[in-house]
């Protein structure tokens, strides 16, 4: 299995302290916050791993990563020129990952506890399809929320009103090369991205989505609290 993070996106919630530096590059706790996609990745033995980021502080990112030696790990990058969405970002993933291979997709901002590995065992079961990772949330109406028939997941619901469950859907994936066949499909949303819940509920509707639930704490470290609160929990980690 390889590994892509994605690390682009103008970060305009985190604004001022965006304005200078890319947010993926923000300390959060020890380490910058792209420091702890990696280590996720390399714990549970991925070690060729694509980094696509945004033009912005793409320098830092090579002088603080560099080929990835510090982790043992084999890291590339490539450069979103605008933001277009995620799918659009993993897109460019296409010609890193062999056929036939699988990958973990971490959205750089994404910070959790959990160990990925049984996860990992797990999905590589499967015949084909894709994986998400939920999580209970006291806001679910912010994010993408699935829709349940029985226990399996028949669509997600992206940013819902009224939302049917406190799950959300965090941005930790795992896909087949299929995936790239599915985003050519997609057309861009509302606001003129392609957007990754619709490459999920691609896969739902085939019956192809599988999902795990993280048991310990996780964030996306997009807002000034939620980044304030993962710089708590990793030094809280750190100090243990």
């Amino acid at each position: 299995m390889r590994g892509v993070i994605l690390a682009g996106g103008t970060g305009t919630r985190l604004r001022p302290l965006t304005n200078i530096v890319n947010k993926h590059l923000l300390p959060v706790g020890k380490y910058p916050m792209i420091h702890y996609a990696i280590d996720k990745m390399v714990s549970i033995g991925i070690k060729q791993i694509l980094l696509v980021i945004g033009k912005q502080s793409a320098g830092l990112f090579t002088e603080y990563i560099g080929s990835g030696q510090q982790w043992g790990a084999s890291i590339s990058y490539k450069i979103q020129e605008q933001a277009g969405g995620i799918a659009e970002a993993l897109a460019m993933a296409e010609d890193f990952i062999p056929p036939e291979e699988h990958m973990l997709v971490i959205l750089g901002d994404n910070l959790f506890q959990d160990d990925l590995h049984h996860a990992m065992k797990e999905y590589k079961k499967q015949p084909q399809g894709a994986h998400v990772f939920l999580k209970t949330v006291s806001d679910p109406s912010r994010y993408g929320v699935p829709v349940w028939e029985g226990d399996r997941i028949a669509s997600i619901e992206e940013k819902p009103a009224d939302p049917q469950s406190h799950y959300c859907v965090t941005g930790i994936y795992m896909y087949d090369t299929e995936v790239f066949d599915i985003i050519r499909s997609v057309k861009p949303s509302i606001r003129g991205e392609l957007e990754i819940t619709d490459v999920n509920n691609a896969y739902a509707a085939k019956h192809a989505l599988s999902y795990s639930i993280l048991s310990g704490w996780w964030t996306d470290a997009g807002t000034h609290f939620s980044l304030q609160q993962a710089s708590s929990q990793l030094t809280g980690c750190e100090a243990e």
